[in-house]
């Protein structure tokens, strides 16, 4: 029997999961958006609201879905899954309850100590903001401020870094949030690794590292990912080992802390000279990650969902041993002041060998337009990084008016400077 999958959601993410599932499966979309790689690969596409559970369960019910896959934390935090399973059809990605571990960041922290999962950073929480506010003005040392609910990873400031402590301060008082984590500052350099996980067990995928700031050198705000390399092999020139082998450490015990789990676990992990610790959990694929690890990734993800869907173990995961760069093209103005609504002409056929992925646009009768989040990311790949950056530099040689990217994702010179500071910070 063809499976017939509901991918839900219209970003850059769901187009990469698109990609990797098409080719095994008659393929189902929906989102608010239309995104015209989804589009192009789905069999049907639906506009509808992603985050409304009966509309996605109606959808999934006229097409007879045997398997629905939830993209973005929107719809996760919405209940979908739990509307889906209450109709009798398989959702692979978490229930309301366990995306807390993404959606709440008091639950986030007081789960990690509660279950005693290693790589924890030091934290308060607080249900006033006048009080998380002071808080702020007179701890000791440097602290990470974080809303506890969603905020599209454009949410946190971070005192000693992007602002200072009265600038925190007052970001804590005026942003219109009540609950606050406020975290100790954790100083290295991140990583991300992501897990498949189903019935009590995962299979992990390799390394990959996202540049979140807007600007080149990591300057600016924070942004919901402006690219991310990986590869060749399942680690980068900064990360040994045995962070890999710990970061696995600390996925496993969530997997033992929360055994209902199923879906994408999201591991972001700050390397210090104390080992990794974490910086958050995702209920879902990272976006820009998954577009380096969906094409690396040789085993069908179709696999691993009937298997999660039917009870078995997973299938073991097989990687091809390339290096990927993504860079995304974001609207001008991004993340604080994005210009959206503009007609984006882009030539297809003038990327080469690189990859193409459509997030946040909207495509209408007469163009695709810009919406005011990331607009669409190329993916170049190679033996090295540097192979792969140079394939995904020449395919934005040409980019549209409207958009802009952060050229120096993936240059030698921006990760021998990773190398160099986590050799200093371990005193190599």
């Amino acid at each position: 029997m063809t499976e017939r999958v509901l991918l839900v959601g219209g970003g850059g993410r769901e187009h990469a999961i698109a990609d990797a599932l098409a080719p095994d499966c008659d393929l189902y979309a929906c989102a608010s958006n239309r995104n015209p790689g989804v589009d192009r690969l789905a069999e049907e596409f639906r506009a509808l609201d992603p985050s409304d559970p009966d509309a996605v369960v109606e959808y999934a019910e006229d097409v007879e879905a045997t398997l629905v896959v939830v993209g973005p934390e929107g719809p996760l935090d919405a209940g979908v899954v739990d509307a889906l399973e209450d109709a009798g059809i398989y959702a692979f990605g978490p229930k309301q309850a366990e995306a807390r571990i993404e959606t709440d960041k008091t639950f986030q922290r007081e789960f990690m100590a509660e279950a005693d999962v290693p790589g924890q950073a030091g934290f308060e929480t607080f249900t006033d903001a006048e009080a998380a506010a002071d808080y702020v003005e007179n701890v000791e040392g440097d602290v990470a401020v974080k809303p506890a609910g969603l905020t599209g990873g454009k949410g946190v400031r971070v005192t000693g870094d992007q602002v200072t402590k009265a600038e925190a301060a007052d970001y804590v008082r005026t942003a219109g949030h009540d609950e606050w984590v406020i975290e100790e500052r954790l100083v290295g350099e991140e990583i991300t690794v992501q897990a498949l996980i189903a019935n009590g067990e995962f299979r992990a995928t390799p390394v990959a590292h996202d540049h979140g700031r807007a600007y080149e050198d990591d300057e600016g705000p924070n942004t919901g990912g402006m690219g991310s390399i990986a590869g060749p092999e399942k680690l980068l020139p900064f990360v040994t080992e045995a962070e890999y082998e710990a970061a696995l450490e600390t996925i496993d015990a969530v997997v033992e802390g929360l055994p209902d789990y199923r879906g994408v676990l999201y591991g972001q992990f700050m390397l210090t000279p104390e080992g990794p610790k974490v910086v958050e959990f995702n209920a879902r694929f990272g976006d820009p990650e998954a577009m380096n690890t969906l094409p690396a990734m040789e085993t069908p993800l179709l696999d691993v969902l009937t298997a999660a869907r039917d009870g078995n173990p997973l299938p073991e995961l097989t990687f091809a041993e390339v290096a990927t760069v993504c860079k995304y093209a974001v609207p001008e103005g991004y993340p604080t002041n994005p210009e959206g609504g503009v007609r984006l002409t882009i030539d297809e056929s003038s990327v080469g060998d690189a990859r193409l992925f459509y997030a946040s646009v909207d495509a209408r009768e007469d163009g695709v337009y810009t919406t005011t989040s990331r607009s669409f990311a190329v993916v170049g790949s190679g033996e090295t990084l540097a192979e792969a950056n140079a394939q995904a530099e020449a395919a934005l040689t040409d980019l549209p008016d409207g958009v802009r990217v952060r050229h120096d994702i993936g240059s030698e010179e921006l990760l021998q400077r990773r190398i160099d500071h986590l050799a200093e910070l371990r005193g190599e």
